[in-house]
C-alpha cells in the first residue's frame, strides 16, 4: 500500500542508529506514524524538525504496519522561527497538543488547514497576534473533535450581544449581566474568539483565552483518555504572557 499527501511534522524520535519515527499530521490521512530511513543523519535532520510542512509518501505492505516515509521539505517553519523563542515554543506547543489530541489515522482536514495558518502566524506575525491565532486554533481543534463550545447566544437569556463568559461545565456562552450572580465560577470569553480581529492582543485577554481553551482541552479532549495537557503548551503560555507583561512595564 502507498499514498502521497501533505504533512506537518509533529515529532521525530530516533530509532536505531540514524533512522527516525515521524508523527505527521497529514491533510487526508490524519495523524500518521511512519519510519524514515536515515532521518537523523546530519543532512536530513533539518527537514524533519517540528512544525515543518512537507510533501510526504508512505509505503507499507499492509495498512496496519508502521510503514516507511519519504519526504520533501515544502516550508521550513522551524527554521523560520529559529530567531524567536516564542515562535519556536508556539510550534512545539501546537505540535504537542495535536499529537496528544488527535486519534491516529483519522482525517481532520480542517485541523490540518488551521494548523498551516497557525504555523504562518507563529513565524510571520507579532508574538501577540501569533498567540491569538494559537488560541483560535485550539478552539477550532476542540470543535473539530466534537466538543464545540456554543458561543452564539447566552445560555440564560438567549440573546446574542455582550457575551462575556462561558460556563466551564456546559461550554455555553453567558452575557455580562447574566454572569454577575456566578462571580468567578465562569470563564472569561475574549472578544477575539467571537470573530473580532485577532490583532495585537494584551496579556490579560490572551490569558483569558488560554484559560478557556485549556479548560476544555483538558476536561473534554484529554481527560477521557487520562492524558495531561502537554508541558510544551504551558511553556509557550508562560513565555508569551511574561513577554507581553514585561513590554507593558
Amino acid at each position: 500500500m502507498d499514498w502521497q499527501d501533505q504533512g506537518i511534522i509533529l515529532s521525530a524520535s530516533r530509532f536505531g542508529e540514524s533512522d527516525a519515527i515521524l508523527d505527521v499530521l497529514t491533510l487526508r490521512h490524519g495523524r500518521h506514524l511512519g519510519l524514515i530511513k536515515a532521518g537523523m543523519a546530519r543532512g536530513r535532520r533539518a527537514d524533519i524538525q517540528t512544525g515543518n510542512l512537507v510533501s510526504i509518501e508512505w509505503r507499507a505492505r499492509l495498512s496496519e504496519q508502521l510503514g516507511n516515509y519519504t519526504l520533501e521539505l515544502v516550508r521550513p517553519y522551524a527554521a523560520l522561527a529559529l530567531d524567536s523563542q516564542i515562535g519556536l515554543a508556539g510550534l512545539a506547543a501546537a505540535a504537542a497538543v495535536a499529537g496528544a489530541s488527535l486519534p491516529e489515522r483519522e482525517p481532520h482536514p480542517n485541523v490540518f488547514g488551521a494548523t498551516q495558518v497557525l504555523m504562518e502566524a507563529l513565524t510571520g506575525s507579532s508574538p501577540s497576534t501569533g498567540a491569538a491565532v494559537y488560541v483560535k486554533w485550539e478552539l477550532g481543534l476542540i470543535q473539530d473533535l466534537g466538543f464545540g463550545l456554543d458561543l452564539a447566544s447566552c445560555a440564560v437569556t438567549g440573546v446574542t450581544d455582550d457575551l462575556t463568559h462561558v460556563s466551564p461545565r456546559t461550554g455555553r456562552a453567558v452575557t455580562r449581566e447574566a454572569a454577575l450572580p456566578y462571580g468567578n465560577r465562569l470563564l472569561a470569553l475574549p472578544a477575539f474568539l467571537l470573530g473580532a480581529q485577532a490583532g495585537d492582543v494584551d496579556a490579560e485577554t490572551l490569558g483569558d483565552g488560554f484559560r478557556l481553551t485549556g479548560h476544555f482541552l483538558s476536561q473534554s479532549v484529554l481527560a477521557p483518555y487520562r492524558r495531561d495537557v502537554p508541558a510544551a503548551r504551558g511553556i509557550f503560555v508562560d513565555l508569551i504572557l511574561k513577554s507581553l507583561l514585561n513590554r507593558k512595564s
